[in-house]
């Protein structure tokens, strides 16, 4: 066990807060280690840490540089196995409760609620032998192109994650952030053909960023789209770039864009209540987003922040994993290849569980 992994071990038993990560195509593990069990909140986005932000609040809960001790590690494994020792049951939520959701779903958009939304569930597994370094190791050897973390705090919880999704990464002046939507198997070196519901999502998703950014940024940039690759899976992503206004603007971009159309819908706000009222359950960090705040962590390099969506990602309570799934609908839809998707988007993590 390497002396990252030992911190964590005592900072668990101590019950203190802490978060791992490894970015993408990174070589180096990350971590800040919590010297209080305090809970803070970033406020203005001026501070120095990790931030962990909710789906949907007004407050931001952040790990503070100046409270922690940092320790970062060259990654010396790799090809660490998915294999899983773990079956996992039919959940007895799945297929019927989603399928009806996403019918409820085109039926408002064919009422013309809004035109795009984000509707998810969850899956409840057993982990009677859950290991925070194996799962670690297998994110990382597994899903080089993904942000891999593992978050702790008394207050909040256990969060595990590989996502795929950039929210916002700003360096100096300049602001990069993504538009990600689609989603397929990934099937080797087959040809790969999307389809108007994909392609539709995915420039909502690219309209809405854009739009947003318009009065607050200069110089926007948008790539044509283009296929990636995350883990088992492939997406359709749209990479945009802009100079920012003012240095303080970092709180004014992440309220205009934070939740994307990718996590919630278009228009936002009808989307948001259409989501309370029928996803049957409080999302909590899943859909929100983290990273570094100001502060390249690895290297100190400060007027960085580098944040992403909080995507196919789990909570472990209790010697079980919740795993956190969803996806867009749009009048194309199909109710049955949705669920599929869902399934398909939650073996990112059941295959690291050990």
């Amino acid at each position: 066990m390497t002396d990252l992994f030992l911190k964590v071990k005592t900072h668990q038993e101590q019950n203190l807060p802490f978060v791992i990560f490894c970015k993408p195509e990174s070589e180096r593990i990350v971590g800040l280690f919590q010297k209080n069990d305090h809970l803070y909140f970033t406020e203005h986005f001026e501070e120095k840490g990790f931030v962990f932000a909710p789906y949907e609040s007004d407050t931001f809960p952040f790990i503070p540089l100046i409270y922690s001790d940092v320790l970062v590690e060259k990654i010396h494994f790799r090809d660490v196995t998915l294999e899983s020792t773990n079956t996992f049951e039919p959940q007895p939520l799945g297929n019927d409760f989603y399928e009806n959701l996403v019918e409820k779903c085109i039926s408002a958009i064919n009422n013309q609620q809004f035109s795009k939304v984000v509707v998810s569930r969850r899956e409840k597994v057993a982990l009677p032998n859950f290991s925070i370094e194996l799962s670690i190791k297998r994110m990382i050897s597994n899903y080089p192109f993904a942000f891999k973390y593992c978050f702790y705090h008394p207050k909040i919880g256990l969060w595990l994650g590989a996502t795929p999704e950039q929210f916002l990464k700003i360096q100096d002046n300049d602001i990069n952030t993504v538009a990600l939507a689609g989603t397929q198997l990934a099937r080797g070196s087959m040809t790969l053909e999307w389809g108007t519901k994909e392609k539709e999502e995915q420039q909502m998703v690219t309209d809405f960023i854009v739009n947003s950014l318009t009065n607050i940024v200069k110089e926007i940039t948008i790539s044509s789209p283009y296929t990636i690759n995350a883990g088992n899976l492939i997406h359709i992503k749209t990479d945009i770039s802009a100079k920012i206004k003012n240095k303080k603007g970092l709180k004014v971009i992440i309220n205009a864009l934070h939740p994307t159309p990718a996590v919630c819908g278009l228009p936002r706000q009808n989307a948001k209540e259409f989501i309370a009222q029928n996803e049957g359950y409080n999302r909590e960090y899943y859909a929100g987003f983290l990273g570094e705040l100001n502060i390249d962590i690895a290297t100190f390099r400060t007027q960085q922040s580098d944040l992403f969506v909080n995507l196919r990602c789990m909570k472990v309570e209790n010697e079980n994993a919740t795993i956190f799934i969803g996806g867009g609908i749009t009048k194309d839809s199909d109710p049955k290849a949705e669920y599929m998707e869902t399934v398909n988007k939650s073996m990112t993590m059941k295959k690291i569980i050990c």
